[in-house]
């Protein structure tokens, strides 16, 4: 009986090898770890083919000062969930005469760590004049602006803004993307997010930088997502059908 089992055992698996590909216990280890998975992935522009892409991490501009790691192409993906809301945003803010552009959308784990190894090398400040200024490395994690795990990685999260399609120009949101500081708050410079009202508070945010700040939150949260208190630039969808995987496969364009 026992030499029947392994016989059988055996055979499944060499079934699971065959119907995978695989050829190592390692192999069928790295099938199993779902966040290697991007089956249920899309690329943005795909969905949303109008939605402007300025992938920051791919690039050396952003707060590290180094392309981050998983970022091998700069696109942008999203669970095709938070990519179909997406989309609904991006037909209602074109009747608008806006178009979206995306600084970022899934995020995987090993970037997240690069970022840690940021925050530790307390003598590397080279960005810190253009996006924290005001902030210690220490601060900006307390501030929960970078994070050791992230809504991005779960994948159902984008940060955004918007272009005015007649100027070709992102309309002015009074702060630019990643700024660690609070005029980075929905609410800074005496807006409130839920009355729409401004009563200014500050000179460095006017009203109209903080309605067009609400242009771009109001349609995102008509679609499905929800902000963030920090960012104004930052939403995740509201149902998001991964709430607790962090997702680590590389951010490259999907073939299907």
């Amino acid at each position: 009986m026992r030499k029947h089992v392994k016989m059988i055992v055996a055979a499944l698996l060499i079934t699971v090898g065959l119907q995978t590909g695989c050829k190592s216990a390692q192999d069928v280890a790295r099938v199993k770890d779902k966040t290697m998975d991007s089956s249920q992935f899309v690329n943005i522009t795909d969905v949303v083919p109008d939605a402007m892409l300025e992938i920051r991490y791919h690039s050396t501009y952003n707060f590290v000062g180094a392309r981050i790691d998983g970022y091998e192409e700069p696109t942008a993906l999203l669970t095709r969930q938070a990519a179909d809301s997406l989309r609904a945003v991006s037909l209602d803010l074109k009747r608008h005469g806006y178009v979206l552009k995306i600084y970022d959308a899934y995020r995987p784990q090993r970037a997240v760590d690069h970022f840690m190894r940021w925050s530790q090398d307390l003598g590397d400040t080279i960005t810190k004049a253009y996006f924290y200024p005001r902030l210690t490395k220490k601060e900006v994690f307390d501030g929960e602006y970078v994070a050791t795990k992230s809504g991005h990685s779960r994948g159902s999260t984008v940060d955004l803004t918007i272009v005015d399609m007649k100027t070709g120009k992102e309309v002015d949101m009074g702060g630019t993307f990643d700024w660690f500081g609070i005029e980075s708050h929905p609410d800074y410079g005496g807006g409130n997010p839920e009355t729409l009202d401004f009563q200014q508070t500050d000179p460095n945010l006017t009203s109209v930088q903080f309605y067009n700040r609400m242009v771009l939150r109001t349609a995102m949260l008509r679609h499905g997502f929800k902000p963030l208190d920090n960012e104004w630039w930052h939403f995740t969808l509201k149902d998001e059908p991964f709430p607790d995987t962090y997702f680590n496969f590389p951010v490259k364009r999907l073939s299907f």
